[in-house]
């Protein structure tokens, strides 16, 4: 009976894992190899010629190709902490609004809010870069209407990332907020009932009840949103190009840049390792320091 068992549990997962060796592992080690060697995407993979760690150093060396590098990892890191240091708390208000019991239209509001989200990434692009527009650009003018001057959103260097950051913190703070929303399904009311019996403030009731038992979901959504923004693509492929001056310039562009325009495909996949590993590390940092905050 429990070899059957097991038996059938393995013929059931067999599908889903042979995807999963295929389309993830699989391309997977294969970068890796591919970052080991010498190799021109023009080429075939019997022409890579293997180098060791040579890519390795040459992308955190202190040539063009380390400083740009360099560049684009810092402008991956800055913008994905903004991502996400905007997102979490927006999504924190825009869910207890829609909680409310008694505001009309809360399913309204949740199917609004998560439209957002269904918005192809190139479509919201395209849009955000006509809000964007210096001359008649509706965010320009409405800064006109309040006496001041028009922004060079995307065409400053000091303005652009932060720019693109908004663009995705309103495609994206939507999902988020739904599931906020279904955090908080799951909080009993009889909590909050004794809590005012006791005499807490709403304030209060928030920050001893409310975040306390939403830890595990905003963990959940950190890291969903930490995933997302370290792959953003599409606007800056779209709009910015990675200017003005590599401001913008994020390292999956900058990957594709590299290793395709210019064929370097070792060097490409070496930076999309040290992108993979820079991901886990910080992925499982979150974790460690959820982990220690449940403990104590």
């Amino acid at each position: 009976m429990t070899t059957s068992y097991r038996g059938s549990v393995w013929v059931m997962l067999t599908p889903a894992v042979s995807l999963i060796g295929i389309f993830i592992l699989l391309p997977m080690a294969l970068t890796i190899w591919l970052s080991l060697q010498d190799w021109s995407t023009q080429t075939g993979f019997q022409t890579a010629r293997f180098i060791g760690m040579d890519n390795f150093l040459e992308i955190f060396g202190p040539t063009s190709i380390g400083r740009d590098f360099k560049g684009a990892f810092v402008n991956t890191a800055i913008y994905t902490a903004l991502s996400v240091v905007l997102i979490l708390p927006l999504s924190v208000a825009l869910g207890l609004l829609v909680y409310q019991r008694n505001v009309a239209g809360g399913n309204f509001l949740r199917a609004v809010l998560f439209s957002t989200y269904m918005v192809p990434m190139i479509a919201v692009a395209l849009v955000w870069s006509k809000l964007y527009s210096p001359s008649e650009g509706p965010f320009n003018q409405m800064l006109g209407w309040i006496g001041l001057g028009p922004q060079p959103w995307l065409s400053s260097p000091g303005t652009a990332l932060i720019s693109i950051v908004f663009l995705n913190v309103w495609q994206q703070v939507g999902y988020f907020t739904v599931l906020v929303i279904a955090g908080l399904t799951q909080i009993p009311q009889s909590i909050y009932e004794a809590a005012r019996i006791d005499g807490a403030h709403p304030h209060q009731q928030f920050y001893a009840i409310t975040l306390p038992l939403l830890r595990r979901t905003l963990l959940f959504s950190a890291v969903i949103a930490i995933i997302n923004a370290v792959q953003v693509f599409e606007p800056v492929a779209l709009i910015t190009q990675g200017g003005p001056v590599g401001s913008t310039n994020v390292l999956t562009y900058h990957i594709r840049r590299v290793g395709i325009e210019r064929a370097q495909g070792g060097l490409g996949s070496a930076m999309a390792v040290t992108l993979m590993l820079s991901l886990i590390v910080v992925i499982f940092a979150l974790f460690a320091f959820a982990r220690r905050k449940d403990e104590e």
